[in-house]
């Protein structure tokens, strides 16, 4: 594996960088892709008669077909391209609220939500008069499905979940989920953001009626994500913006709307991204997502261990199915001290609420240190985090 930004010394240290649940770096092979495509293809899409253009269409619409084959979508046309998860649970949020959120409906989501399958929805209830309902989770981070069961009537019109905790790492038993909606015939989105890189996804198996993910999480540019819809439900939603590329003509009296996927894909694209994104699905593939999946789990297990073993750690999300995230708080020391002063040694995490302020709250704290992995990550990494932290614990206890 080539990451170049890893070799970068900060404060005159090594770089240990544990803030993947963020943002992941990059492969060379992914630079690449980026670089590749400014440099030798730059063009819009869908329009030109050219060669750059036609070159340009034929490698975008490649990838499209390459992240359905990725989830196991089944078909190109289920695939969207957006910005990143935001963009994704937003467009959905905002067509479906659209069609089908009245007054008196509810939205299902869980308390353990970032604050991007949060807002949207809330955005969409406000504007239909409707109103959102919670799933509460344990004091481990693990969803209370009995509970859950309890909050379906017939007013309930959509289930919004997170695959992967960003904050917990809390792996959500998301199949259980659909089958629970869809046993009441409701639709189901799942926020995949932290799943994608960490795992195999598929959508079929899943069962779900949408799947949004960002590409900057698994190993792509930033800029780019997806929203798989499952087709017979995509077609039935509006638009989400107007403009060029969603259109098939228009009048000042009426505008007929393209075919899927293109009909939610107004405007310019971002092509050197979605390029990204295929390389980086190659990159993935080549390492094996089952065999990143195991790497990260191992260094769970033994960075838990690690840390448990330092005098006054806190952790924070300990269900028994978790991804390569942990957050804690060293005794009473707040979590942005912390986090400083491990920068200082040269160690990158995350802290604050995580765009999960709800999780804070049942907590009662104001945030949590975040480490987490990906699949660059090394023992010697977790070493120097705990190494770090038993320097800084005596400053701060």
């Amino acid at each position: 594996m080539d990451f170049p930004i890893l070799d970068t010394k900060v404060y005159n240290r090594r770089l240990v960088y544990l803030d993947n649940a963020a943002t992941t770096q990059k492969p060379r092979q992914v630079i690449d892709a980026l670089t590749g495509y400014y440099l030798t293809l730059n063009s819009n899409i869908h329009r030109g008669a050219h060669y750059l253009a036609a070159e340009a269409t034929e490698r975008y619409e490649k990838v499209r077909a390459q992240v359905g084959q990725f989830i196991n979508a089944r078909s190109r046309s289920e695939i969207v391209f957006t910005r990143g998860t935001t963009e994704s649970i937003n467009l959905v949020a905002s067509s479906f609220g659209r069609a089908f959120l009245h007054a008196g409906d509810e939205v299902i989501v869980s308390g353990m939500e970032h604050h991007s399958n949060i807002v949207p929805w809330q955005l969409a209830c406000e504007l239909a008069g409707a109103r959102l309902r919670v799933i509460p989770f344990s004091d481990e981070g693990v969803l209370d499905l009995e509970a859950y069961a309890t909050l379906f009537n017939e007013h309930t019109k959509m289930v919004a979940c997170t695959h992967v905790s960003n904050t917990l790492g809390t792996v959500n038993p998301v199949q259980k989920v659909v089958e629970m909606a869809h046993s009441h015939g409701v639709p189901v989105l799942i926020d995949g953001a932290q799943a994608v890189a960490h795992m195999p996804v598929d959508v079929q198996q899943i069962g779900c009626d949408f799947y949004c993910f960002s590409g900057h999480k698994m190993y792509a540019p930033m800029g780019v994500g997806v929203m798989y819809g499952r087709e017979e439900l995509l077609s039935q939603l509006p638009p989400y913006q107007g403009g060029g590329e969603m259109i098939k003509d228009v009048t000042f009296e009426k505008t007929t709307y393209n075919e899927l996927p293109f009909r939610f894909e107004a405007g310019t694209p971002s092509v050197g991204d979605v390029l990204g994104l295929g390389a980086a699905i190659d990159f993935m593939q080549q390492e094996g997502v089952e065999k990143i999946g195991r790497h990260e789990e191992e260094l769970m297990h033994y960075a838990t261990e690690r840390l448990l073993a330092i005098p006054g750690i806190r952790l924070f999300g300990t269900a028994p199915h978790k991804a390569g995230v942990i957050s804690f708080l060293l005794g009473d020391a707040h979590p942005y001290d912390v986090g400083t002063l491990l920068d200082k040694l040269g160690v990158a995490v995350r802290t604050g609420h995580h765009c999960t302020q709800p999780i804070m709250d049942r907590y009662g704290i104001p945030g949590t240190v975040r480490a987490s992995f990906a699949c660059y990550t090394t023992r010697k990494d977790v070493d120097a985090l705990v190494d770090a932290l038993n320097r800084i614990a005596p400053m701060l206890l």
